[in-house]
């Protein structure tokens, strides 16, 4: 479906991603989801994020993001200057999540 996609014009690259919860060391299925997803960048031509989803800051430490930096890179998945956290964003998606609900799209129970 990717080449497809392509082809189509549905989109016009691959960027896909890694979203570790920096809450722990990695485990073979990370690894796994690293790999497949790093692979399928490079076989298209496309970029590879890191973006650690740190929503939870009362189980995540930097013990944990430091290890996942090591684990990424030693496997060889490569995200140059794409290291993003989404507590970056907080701001952002709660003026979002406002708008949606003033909007009649999002509710909060």
């Amino acid at each position: 479906e990717i080449d497809k996609d392509l082809r189509d014009g549905v989109y016009d690259s691959v960027h896909t991603r890694f979203p570790p919860e920096p809450n722990g060391y990695l485990h073979i299925g990370h690894a796994k989801s690293i790999l497949l997803n790093y692979g399928m960048a490079q076989e298209y031509g496309g970029k590879f994020n890191l973006r650690f989803d740190d929503t939870n800051p009362t189980k995540e430490k930097i013990e944990f993001v430091e290890s996942i930096k090591a684990d990424v890179q030693w496997l060889g998945a490569e995200y140059e200057d794409r290291l993003f956290f989404a507590s970056n964003y907080f701001q952002e998606m709660y003026e979002v999540a406002v708008k949606l609900i003033k909007k009649g799209k999002a509710y909060v129970s």
